[in-house]
């Protein structure tokens, strides 16, 4: 008896979140400010993970698949005088999602920038990614307004099953950015 399963769609939108900061210095009793903000762009990147067919009764999926090594870029835009920003990534199921389905997400690449002595760091490892945010990576600035773009992101699904219900599941990923 063959049983087939439907794809599983995943789908990556980006979202924008902007933390606003002033800066208040005192000279000569003239005080003045500056503003800028944190941003981060992921353009929508839909990512179907191909599930081959079972075609031979007992067997099971492989239960883990990648997408390419650059499904996502992410672009980071950062204030001067900040010191550090965390980019954070968590999933929504888009409206259909089963728990027993695992999304992974890591860095693949450092991106490029323009800024001399500032730094990315973390996420080179798989982390799974939850219903609320963690931390994938670290930017880390010294007196620089900058930006960092063509940051790559691989995804990972797992769990994958015969003993899952035949679906479609969507899910988004969602990246924020904060110091």
């Amino acid at each position: 008896m063959k049983k087939e399963m439907n794809p599983i769609h995943f789908m990556a939108r980006h979202k924008i979140f902007s933390v606003k900061y002033c800066i208040g210095f005192a000279l000569f009793f003239i005080f003045g400010y500056e503003s800028k903000a944190q941003s981060v762009t992921v353009p929508i990147t839909n990512w179907n993970a191909a599930i081959p067919a079972i075609t031979e009764a007992g067997s099971n999926y492989s239960g883990t698949y990648s997408s390419p090594t650059n499904q996502a870029s992410i672009n980071v835009g950062l204030p001067a005088l900040l010191g550090s920003v965390k980019v954070y990534v968590h999933y929504e199921g888009n409206p259909t999602w089963n728990s027993s389905l695992v999304l992974s997400a890591k860095r693949t690449s450092n991106g490029s920038t323009l800024c001399i002595g500032c730094s990315i760091s973390g996420g080179t490892n798989y982390i799974t990614v939850p219903l609320t945010a963690v931390e994938l990576f670290r930017i880390s600035t010294i007196l620089s307004v900058t930006s960092y773009t063509g940051i790559n992101i691989q995804y990972q699904v797992s769990g994958v099953s015969v003993t899952l219900p035949a679906a479609t599941y969507n899910s988004k990923i969602v990246f924020t950015v904060s110091n």
